[in-house]
Formats: C-alpha cells, structure tokens, sequence
C-alpha cells in the first residue's frame, strides 16, 4: 500500500466506494449530453433545416465521432501528465456551451459547432471517469466497476432520449428539449470540481505491484499487433460503426415506416435502455467467464438483431429487436475496457484505453458516412444489411485472434450445458 498526502492508498471497490460513487453519477450526465441529440437531431435537419440526403444529416454524428475519437487518443496522452480530474473538468467546460447551440441554432454549421464541442466533452470526460474508475478498483473487480460506468452513462442517454421525444411532441423539437442541457453540464462541472480527487496515487500503488510487461509499441499493440488488444479494438470500432448508423438511420427508418415520433422515442430509448442496465450483469460476467466468449457472443446477438430489423413491421418487433441489440452491446461494451486493462501495465494503461477509444469512437464517423453514402445510393434497408454483416466479420475476428488471459475465465457453454461443478479453464 502506497502512502500520498498523509492518506494510505488502497485499490478496490469497497476501498473507493465514494469516489467511485461520485464518478458514477458524473458520467450519468456526460451520458445525458449524448442522450438530447439522440431521438431529435436527424428530425430537426429534415423540418428546420429542409436537408433531404442522408450524408447530409448524418454529418453531425461523423463530426462527433471523429471529434471524440481525437481527444479520447490525446486524453490517454495527457492524463498522467495533467491528472484525470484536471481533463474533466475542462471537458465539462467544452460542453456548457452545447445546449444553447443547440437550442438557438439559425443554421446547420451552428449543430455542427456544438457537435465539435459535444465530442471534445464526450472525449474529455467519459475518458476521464473510465481510466478513474479503473484506476481506483484495480485488477479485481474491473468488468463490474466498467458495467457500472457504462450503465450510468447510457442508461442516461436512454432516460434523456425518451425524455426529448415526449417534450418535443408536447412543446416542439426546439429550444424547450435541450434546455435540461444546461442542468447537466453545470452539475457535471460542479460535482467535479468540489467532490472528485484525482487517481494518479492509486496508479503509482497498482504499479508497484503489477508484473504484466510494459508495451514496447503501444500504438501498434493496441491497434493491431496484440492479439488481444487488436481483436478488441477492431471490435470496438465496428460496435460504434453500428451505434452511429443506429444513431442516425433509425430515426428516419422508422419515421418513413409512419411511426410517430413519440413511437419513435421509445424504439430509440429501448436500445441504449438494455444497453446501460443489461451491464450491470455483463459487467460483472466479464469477471467470471472467458472474455473471448462475451464479445465473440455479443457482436453475433448486434449483427443478428440488425438484420432482422430490416423485415420488422410493427412497434413490438421494432422495440424487441433494439432490446436485442442493446444487450449484445451490454456483452461487449464494459468486456471491452475490462479486456484492456487485464492487457496493459497500469503505467501503459491509460494511453493504451486512449487508443482503443480513439478507434472505437472514430466507428462513429466511419458509420454515419458509410451509411449516409450507401443509404443515398442503394437505399437505407441496404445500409443496415451492410452494416450487419460487418458486424458478423467482426465477430469471426475475435474467434480467430483472441485468447483468454486469465486463466479462470469459465467456458459459457462449459457452464450453462455442462453443469454448474465444471471446473474453470482457460479460454482459447
């Protein structure tokens, strides 16, 4: 145990309950910056804007990701120099003005400017709470302490989604949906400041006792040499690439399937609904089972509920297979950042998340402008049919390169079909 400003360090959950606590409802505001844009945007570009191509509208969201995915890479970089709690603080800052962008904007540059700064936030500081709360838990309880970030964040983005959809049918898509914008960054802003304590200490005592080897190439490693972090990151990449088509496809699909947009609101909601509670398990599964077994499993489920979307027809079919979608990425989403930090020496680790942040959040804009192009030209079924099979190849990825590290990981069909007595193995 490490001794920093007259407090003994200590890493695991129970240890950092409060701090971990704190960070958790913060990130539930970062997520609820996301979840305003979520059901309206694409509406808005079509009845204020009259923008009728698809890679038109979805320009936002590429912005977006490109945006994130720059500052995610650059926040790894500089979160061991700056300190964590300084970078989120400053992605707060970026996003105050977003709201009111949103709220007033006379034009599209104007969603597009607040699009930069919504990225630069997302980047800053779902980054910043992700390497924090790995950072405090060490090497035990990763996958739940990850369930539980992400399940804060987007069951945010789920609650405020639905939430915009039925203020905008009672009060119209703008200025009065994004007003609770404002409350979220300046409450983001405030608890960070006066209730977050930086994590670098609990880095320095995880460091002294960790034996994994340092990356010698950690750009490389983590975007593709590494076995492990390469099918991961691929992975991650393509999850997103699916989440941004998702983002802005569905609205539209679903409007011209002749949903209302109350309807519309909750297909949209479902989706990242099971996605933030479903990891509340899978979190907590990434512990327990092969790590290989849940992201194999997960992008399978998403490309599976992909392609049947495009036969659905009615609501009911519509909000099952988002719930499908939504718990496939559950399995993945908290496996992801687990898998990483199992990976990487914790002096490693926060530019190693960076990278695979960089490449997962840049499947943002590969998504929104490959659907955007290929819905203009061949029509949006066809989009959605691409972007599942790219799911699938995703899958036979992490089947072909990855392996199971800790050796304790449990077999799920080992489990579930050869009975509870099985004894733990190695996944491979």
């Amino acid at each position: 145990m490490n001794i920093m400003h007259g407090h003994r360090i200590r890493l695991g959950l129970r240890a950092n309950r409060v701090q971990f606590t704190w960070l958790v409802i913060v990130n539930a505001f970062v997520g609820a910056m996301v979840g305003m844009e979520r059901t309206l945007l694409p509406g808005i570009a079509e009845a204020d804007f009259q923008m009728a191509a698809k890679t038109a509208i979805f320009s936002f969201i590429a912005v977006f990701g490109i945006v994130k995915a720059f500052t995610n890479y650059f926040t790894g970089r500089l979160s061991d120099r700056f300190g964590r709690k300084n970078l989120l603080i400053t992605g707060w800052l970026f996003g105050l003005p977003v709201p009111f962008l949103l709220m007033f904007a006379p034009e599209w540059s104007w969603v597009i400017a607040a699009n930069v700064l919504l990225g630069i936030n997302q980047g800053l500081a779902w980054s910043s709470t992700v390497i924090m709360k790995i950072d405090l838990v060490g090497e035990k309880d990763r996958g739940f302490a990850m369930g539980l970030n992400e399940f804060a964040g987007y069951i945010s983005v789920a609650v405020v989604a639905w939430m915009t959809g039925w203020r905008a049918v009672e009060w119209g898509m703008r200025p009065w949906p994004f007003l609770t914008g404002v409350f979220f960054a300046v409450a983001g802003l405030l608890i960070t400041i006066f209730f977050v304590k930086d994590t670098r200490g609990h880095v320095a005592a995880e460091t002294a006792q960790s034996t994994l080897p340092r990356l010698s190439h950690i750009f490389s490693d983590t975007s593709w040499r590494q076995p492990n972090l390469g099918a991961v990151t691929q992975a991650g990449l393509v999850n997103n690439l699916n989440d941004g088509m998702a983002w802005g496809l569905f609205p539209v699909w679903l409007a011209g399937k002749g949903f209302s947009l109350a309807e519309i609101g909750i297909v949209i909601a479902v989706y990242p609904a099971v996605w933030g509670i479903g990891q509340l398990f899978t979190g907590a599964m990434a512990d327990r089972f092969c790590k290989k077994d849940m992201l194999q499993w997960g992008m399978t489920l998403q490309a599976i509920a992909l392609l049947f979307f495009v036969e659905a027809s009615s609501l009911w079919h519509f909000i099952l297979l988002s719930a499908l979608l939504g718990w496939g990425t559950a399995m993945v989403y908290p496996t992801f950042l687990a898998t990483i930090a199992e990976n990487t020496h914790p002096g490693d680790r926060a530019r190693s998340i960076g990278i695979f942040r960089l490449w997962r959040d840049a499947g943002y804009a590969f998504g929104a402008l490959l659907t955007g192009l290929v819905a203009d030209l061949f029509g949006m079924e066809a989009s959605i049919i691409l972007i599942a099979v790219l799911t699938f190849i995703s899958a036979f990825i992490i089947h072909q390169r990855m392996f199971c590290r800790n050796l304790n990981g449990i077999k799920f069909f080992d489990y579930f079909f050869g009975g509870h007595t099985v004894k733990r193995k190695a996944c491979v």
